[in-house]
């Protein structure tokens, strides 16, 4: 989970909220969510943490939605991480769907 977070923030995504699914959904543990600048900005981020997660988490991610830039989804087993321009981020308010009425997220670490 450190090696996402990390990366995220070496490659200046902006605003990175983690989400706790655990106990709210069977298909990770965590969620992040971050943004980019561009498309060119989610593409480099996108590229840059799924290298890193083979390199240093011993994981085989997958990708989903990369090719245009617009959002990605990468599934790093516990964990999924999704990489938005601003503009699709919010249109799709994932934080809304996800997160409690009235809670706020954490954003740039997990709760526990």
């Amino acid at each position: 989970m450190n090696i996402a977070l990390t990366s995220l923030e070496d490659d200046q995504a902006i605003d990175i909220v983690t989400i706790d699914l655990s106990g709210k959904s069977a298909i990770a543990d965590h969620m992040i969510v971050a943004s980019g600048r561009s498309s060119r900005h989610v593409g480099s981020i996108v590229d840059k943490l799924v290298e890193r997660l083979k390199r240093e988490g011993d994981v085989i991610p997958r990708l989903e939605g990369a090719d245009h830039g617009d959002w990605a989804l990468i599934d790093a087993g516990d964990i999924i991480v999704h990489i938005f321009r601003p503009e699709v981020r919010e249109f799709y308010n994932l934080e809304r769907m996800w997160l409690p009425e009235g809670e706020s997220p954490n954003s740039g670490q997990l709760s526990s």
